[in-house]
Order: structure tokens, then sequence, then C-alpha cells
């Protein structure tokens, strides 16, 4: 199976890892992924072996895919999945020299398979989850039902050194072990998924300040750090000794042992959000030029989740790559109020 990034896009694929190991239990389950999303997968027990590649471009990354190619042969793979459908993961499909070569049909690239998908275009109203597993079809019919969330949620465990840690680190930031935990995700992958900073400093304050014991905990990547710390500077101005603390740069394994800790997650549609959807943490997800119907957590129906959207957009859904209006709309129009309003609801049927 070859998945290079990102993070909710890999979380996304684990229910194809785990039907694949439930219709043959004795097979050798082999991953290729990039070192941004690998814990993710290594943490799956589903996965036989997992192969980490690094991001690179240029000559570094022909030299290391040509000695990629060269272990994958070594191991006289029988079937090779492309679950991404890039030109880096469609050449090591093809390089794997797999017999059964499964993978999108895209222009240019569709002679490297035996078996083509076609790639679904536009914005037909299918979850990710559904695209994924049509590539399992080819390596056997019976995969031609479509899966169910409840049997065939997106995977990440916990393991017991990512709890201590997790302990360890609310313990040096001063919350106590009987606190209700919210967590706050403040970042995205790119700035046409990230809410302004100001929204969620409001969000932070108004949840800090209505319960004796509850702690927002913002967290972030490494890079996003500032932003971080901004988002808590922002909420204590609002309200005087908020309990919100800073929380970027954790390891992937660590959030997702904070999710089992936690009453509530809020944030984008990004990667931790998809991480907390393989918990059974209450979830509100802001949408921006994203969907529920593509993106929404892929988990047991009965668990909470809310989904925050705009409204309806003319340019809503788009590509990413280039705002129409020049505004943000789609997330500078979604106010803070309409997300704390759905923050207290799940957080009282919690």
């Amino acid at each position: 199976m070859v998945r290079p990034r990102l993070i909710g896009d890999v979380l996304l694929t684990t229910p194809a890892i785990r039907a694949l190991r439930r219709r043959y239990p004795d097979a050798t389950l082999i991953y290729l992924v990039e070192e941004t999303a690998a814990p993710i997968v290594l943490s799956n027990p589903h996965v036989t072996e997992t192969i980490v590649i690094r991001h690179r471009r240029g000559w570094r990354r022909v030299v290391e895919d040509l000695s990629l190619a060269r272990r994958l042969r070594s191991k006289r793979i029988d079937v090779a999945i492309d679950l991404h459908g890039g030109p880096r993961s469609s050449w090591l499909t093809f390089a794997s020299r797999a017999r059964k070569r499964v993978g999108y049909d895209v222009s240019g690239r569709s002679w490297m398979y035996t078996d083509l998908i076609p790639r679904p275009r536009g914005y037909a109203p299918r979850h990710s989850v559904l695209n994924q597993w049509d590539l399992l079809v080819p390596v056997d019919p019976s995969f031609g039902d479509p899966p169910d969330p409840a049997r065939d949620r997106i995977e990440m465990r916990a393991d017991d050194r990512a709890r201590a840690s997790v302990e360890a680190r609310l313990a040096a930031l001063g919350v106590s072990a009987d606190a209700e935990i919210v967590m706050l995700h403040v970042g995205a992958g790119n700035e046409f998924r990230r809410w302004p900073e100001e929204s969620f400093s409001q969000v932070a304050a108004a949840l800090a300040a209505d319960h004796d014991r509850r702690v927002v905990v913002v967290i972030g990547s490494s890079a996003e750090s500032a932003a971080v710390e901004r988002v808590v500077a922002g909420s204590k101005r609002r309200v005087a000794g908020a309990r919100v603390v800073p929380a970027a740069g954790w390891p992937l394994g660590e959030l997702r042992a904070l999710c089992d800790r936690a009453s509530l997650f809020v944030g984008g549609d990004s990667g931790p959000m998809h991480i907390a959807a393989t918990s059974d943490v209450p979830i509100v997800a802001v949408f921006g030029p994203t969907l529920p119907v593509h993106w929404a957590p892929w988990r047991p129906p009965h668990l909470p989740f809310i989904a925050v959207e705009p409204g309806p957009l003319e340019c809503r859904p788009c590509d990413q790559r280039v705002c129409a209006p020049g505004d943000f709309r789609c997330l500078r129009n979604t106010g803070p109020d309409r997300v704390i309003e759905a923050a207290h609801q799940l957080l009282e049927r919690h």
C-alpha cells in the first residue's frame, strides 16, 4: 500500500488496511508513508511492515526512489495498491513489479497499473473513505460491499507510553488530574482551512470561563507554536485568569492519547480532527472550503459530532488553490458564537 501523505489522508486509508487484514489474515501488509504521517501506520496493528520515505525533491528524490524500487522488488510483492495517485506513488507502485498493481485512472500514469479505478471527478457527494475503498475491489470482489463506519472506522491507537507522557505534560502545565479538558486545534495545512486566530481566542475564553474545572488545551504543530501562543494570550486578555494552556509540537501519538483524556475536540477540517475521530471524543469541526460529506469523521454515527459551516456560497467547495472572492469568506463568515454554541451542546450531552 502506498500513501505518502498527509496525516488526515493516511488516517482515512486505515479502514482499507483493517479490511485487507480481515480478508487476508496471514498476508504480509507493507505500507509506504512519509515521515510526518508515519506514527499513524507504525501504531497500526494490522500492518506488518512500515517503510518510511522522506519528502525530497530533485536528484535526492531520484536516488531514494531508485533505492526504494530495489528494496520493493526484493520483497516479491504480489499486490500493490496506490492509495494516492500522485506521480511519486504511482511510480513506486509500478517499480514494485507486483503482478497486480491497482491505481486511479489518471492521465499520463494509467500505464503503470494493471487494474484501473475511475477517479471521482468534481465534487460528488461521496466520502473520501469510499474513494479509497474502491481500490480494494480489483483485489477481491468481496470488497464491493461498502464499508460500515461502525465496523470499519478509521484507526489510530494510543499506547501506555504516550498516555504517561501526556499526564506528565499536563501536570507540568498545572492541569489537575480531575480537570475537564477541551482540545482546541488552531492550525491547518493551508490558509484556506485556517479559521481566524481571533475567533479561536473567543472560543477558548468562553469555554474556559463557564466551568471551574475546565481547561482548554490549545494544540498545533511545532511550526504553529506562535499561533498557539497568540490564541492563548488573546483568550487571557478576554477573560482574566482564563484556564487556557499551550500545547504546540506534541507528537501525534500523544495527541491521540490526549483525545482519550478530553471531553471535547474543537478544530478545523485537518489531520488532528481525524486523529480525534479515531477516539470517542465529541467533535466540533469548522468547515470552510471543504464539505463534511467528503471529510466528516469516519466513525460510528452515535458518537457526537457537529459540523459548523458557512452556509451556501457559490465558490464552495473549492480546490484550495486560489480564493475566488479574495476574502476567505467561507471561514470569516463563520462566527465564534456558532462554534461556542455547538461546543456547549456537546459538553452538556457528554
